[in-house]
Formats: C-alpha cells, sequence, structure tokens
C-alpha cells in the first residue's frame, strides 16, 4: 500500500503526520509512504529525520496585514498557488498513492484537492477546536474528516463524513510513574508545578512564573517548579532569578531554556501552566493532568482559544486570555490549587475524561474503511 501524507507549517501539523504513518505502519508492516510539504519550512527538517521522503512543493499563505514587504509576499504566495495544482499532479502520478491524507497547513491544500479530484480516497485530520481555513476547504471534497474534538464539528458543513478520533499522543508519555519521574529530578513528593511556553517561550507566561517562583521561594513553600523559558526567554529570564536570588537548577528547582525531557517532566507535575496547542492538550488530557492555560492571542483563528475552553467548560483547566493575566491572580489560583487538593485531584479526573483512550484504533478504522 503507497500513503501520500500532507501536511507541515508547524510541529502542529507534522506531528500528527508522522503518528499517522506510524499508526499505518503497525498495521501494514510493508507499506510505502511519501510526504508532500514545503522546502522551507519544519516539515524540511523533521520529515527526514523521521527516515521519510518528503516531496517538495511551494505554498506560502497569504499577509493580512497591508505593508510593502506583505504585498511582495502576497505576490509570491499568488505565484506559487498558480503552480501548486500542477506540482501536486505531477507527485501523485509519480507516487501513484492508494490513500492520501491531510493534517492542515497550507501545503495541504493543492496536494490533497489534487488527490481528490483523481479519485484517491482522502481523508483530513484536524487538531484543533476551530478548525484552519485548509482543513475547512478540504472538508467539502474529502472522503472523511477525522476530529481531535467533537466541538470542531460546529465550523463544517453539516453533511461532511468524520469521525472523533482524538490525537495521537506519544507513548513515550506513559512510561514513568509520578513518582519515579520526581526521582529522576531529584525532587521529592511535594506539589510540583510544571510552566513553559513552547520551545520559542511565551513572554506572558515567563513575566508571571518568574513572580510564581519569587513567591513560593520566599515563603519557603515546599513546592517543586520546573519552568522553560524558552527561546524569547535566553538573556532575560536567568537575569531575573539572578536578581531574585533563585538558582536555576536546586532541589526544588529546575529552569532551563528547553525541555528535552517533556514526558518526565508533564508525569512529575500536579499542575501544569501553558498554551493551549493540540499537542499539549492531548497531552494533559490523556495524563490527567490539571492546568492553567494562557492560550496565545496571535495564531489563526484564535484557535488556542477554543481548544483551552474544551477543558475550562469541562472543569478541567483554567483558562485565561493573556489580555487577563496578573501576577497577583497567577498567585492567588496556584495558591489556591495548592491549597485545595480535592479541587486539584477533580480537575484532574475531568481532563482524564476527555481523553480519547482509543486513537489509534480509531484512525485505523477510518483508513481501513478507505483502502478497501
Amino acid at each position: 500500500m503507497k500513503v501520500l501524507l500532507a501536511g507541515g507549517g508547524t510541529g502542529g501539523h507534522i506531528n500528527p503526520a508522522l503518528a499517522i504513518a506510524g499508526i499505518i505502519k503497525s498495521n501494514i508492516p510493508d507499506a510505502e509512504f511519501l510526504f508532500a510539504g514545503t522546502p522551507n519550512h519544519m516539515e524540511a527538517t523533521l520529515i527526514p529525520q523521521a527516515g521519510y521522503n518528503l516531496a517538495k512543493i511551494k505554498v506560502e499563505g497569504f499577509q493580512r496585514r497591508i505593508s510593502l514587504e506583505n504585498i511582495g509576499r502576497n505576490a509570491k504566495a499568488v505565484w506559487y498557488l498558480m503552480n501548486s495544482g500542477s506540482r501536486a499532479k505531477q507527485i501523485i502520478q509519480e507516487f501513484q498513492p492508494d490513500i492520501a491524507i491531510g493534517t492542515g497547513g497550507y501545503v495541504a491544500g493543492p496536494v490533497i484537492r489534487m488527490a481528490a479530484k483523481m479519485k484517491i480516497p482522502t481523508a483530513i485530520h484536524e487538531q484543533n477546536a476551530y478548525p484552519g481555513v485548509t482543513n475547512k476547504l478540504l472538508a467539502k471534497e474529502v472522503n472523511h474528516v477525522m476530529l481531535t474534538v467533537k466541538e470542531a464539528l460546529e465550523y463544517f458543513e453539516k453533511d461532511i463524513q468524520y469521525t472523533v478520533t482524538g490525537l495521537p499522543v506519544r507513548a513515550e508519555l506513559f512510561k514513568k510513574t509520578k513518582e519515579q519521574a520526581r526521582a529522576e529530578l531529584g525532587f521529592d513528593d511535594a506539589f510540583t508545578i510544571l510552566s513553559f511556553g513552547g520551545s520559542l517561550g511565551a513572554g506572558a507566561i515567563n513575566d508571571t512564573m518568574a513572580e510564581v517562583l519569587k513567591w513560593h521561594t520566599s515563603k519557603g513553600l515546599p513546592v517543586n517548579h520546573i519552568h522553560g523559558y524558552g527561546g524569547m526567554g535566553k538573556d532575560s529570564f536567568p537575569q531575573k532569578m539572578q536578581e531574585y536570588g533563585i538558582p536555576l537548577k536546586s532541589d526544588r528547582i529546575r529552569i532551563t531554556e528547553y525541555i528535552n525531557d517533556m514526558d518526565t517532566c508533564m508525569a512529575a507535575a500536579d499542575l501544569v501552566v501553558c498554551r493551549s496547542g493540540a499537542n499539549a492538550l492531548a497531552e494533559l488530557e490523556a495524563l490527567g493532568k490539571p492546568s492553567i492555560l494562557i492560550p496565545s492571542p496571535i495564531v489563526a483563528g484564535n484557535h488556542q482559544y477554543h481548544n483551552a475552553m474544551v477543558l475550562g467548560k469541562a472543569g478541567a483547566a483554567q483558562v485565561i486570555e493573556q489580555k487577563d493575566v496578573t501576577n497577583e491572580d497567577m498567585i492567588r489560583r496556584i495558591e489556591a490549587l495548592y491549597n485545595d487538593r480535592p479541587k486539584l485531584w477533580s480537575m484532574a479526573e475531568s481532563a482524564s475524561f476527555l481523553a480519547v483512550r482509543d486513537t489509534e484504533e480509531r484512525i485505523w478504522g477510518v483508513i481501513e474503511k478507505l483502502i478497501h
């Protein structure tokens, strides 16, 4: 069987495509795969690193803000769009796939659209509660739509064929108990906070976590805290910790630019403070972790807010819009949860209840029907 996967631009589109390839491979070990992606985004590195071939196609999104630079970028996007159909057709004709699956990002548009036009079985997977533009357009043309959460259905045409599959999460996340993870980190069994803003970091999370760290260390509270400040906090966050007299590493504190052992840190945590990308939320649900979510306000369609509200409405998370974040409010929220363990356990149960435990089986069920 030959499988064509298209998706890119961000890890949020690439990782699900890689996960779907893994699901197919576990069911059909000799399946052949080809990924379609752009030559200048993350997929150009991540796909070959994962051991898959990448067929390159130039596609760019349109810039809505008017400026001389963006006029030039939009002209280039138009040129790429005009040529994307013929390039997609070439990729499909050369590879001859039995199925084509899109996971979002602009690059999925011309590839999956052309596959559908050529009568190849097609599916898309939407990761967010508020779908991306590409997937909203493709949903009308593909044979099946896979959704991470049912709430996304509100934004699609009413007559689409769909399955709520959830989002695949990494198997490594389930390999350690909370006790094992804390021992590995050198922590005791005290209340443990994990906070991060993604690989680049998030200024709003860094700023308020600096004050949270100052609060619980100055009070001598038995709190363990892991914080990843990301690229944008590379200079400012360590400097702030030095100013506050807080070490970057101690028997209760671990502060680092990147969190390379997220499986261990997530397992150790009692409370997670983070953005609300689809992958992070699927992991919070799978592990049953209470959270305080600060959605990024600068993502397409404000989709992180919609993602966060799925957990917020279920009682699994507290959601704070970035414009409403204050140090005093964040400390008050964390202190309240620190002092109210039954509330924390209730949030954990609610998060766990949202998890789709048979995601791989559901995704394979969709694919199996399409290829037979």
